[in-house]
This record gives structure tokens, sequence and C-alpha cells, in this order.
């Protein structure tokens, strides 16, 4: 039992961090529009995959937990 108080604590700061990176996401112009990010439009459907985006984003955080944990 002594593992989910603290177990809760980080939930709750990783929950608040990306909340706080959604809500400033969209203001960080290169987010969404690398190279690699693909948009495909046809009529009144578009389908948008963020490859590069995702894999970039994937890299950063996984170097930060990294950081963090050791």
């Amino acid at each position: 039992m002594g593992q989910l108080p603290r177990l809760l604590i980080v939930f709750g700061i990783v929950s608040v961090t990306l909340g706080a990176l959604l809500l400033f996401a969209p203001r960080i112009p290169w987010l969404g529009r690398l190279p690699g990010d693909f948009l495909f439009q046809r009529g009144g459907t578009t389908i948008y995959i963020p490859l590069a985006t995702s894999l970039v984003l994937s890299l950063v955080l996984t170097i930060l937990v990294n950081i963090f944990w050791r």
C-alpha cells in the first residue's frame, strides 16, 4: 500500500504536464508540419498521418523519462 500514493502523484503530475502540452501545442509552429507528416485530401475527406511528429515526440519523451527515472 506504500507505493499507491506515490504512483497516484506521478500519474497526476504526468496528467497535468500532458494537459499543459496540449494547451500550448497549437502555439508551437513546427508541431504537426514536419517533413514526413502526411496529409491526404480528396473531396470532403481529409486523412492526416503525423508520422514524423509522432517519432520526434516519442524520442523526446523517451529521453525525458530515462533522465527522470534514473
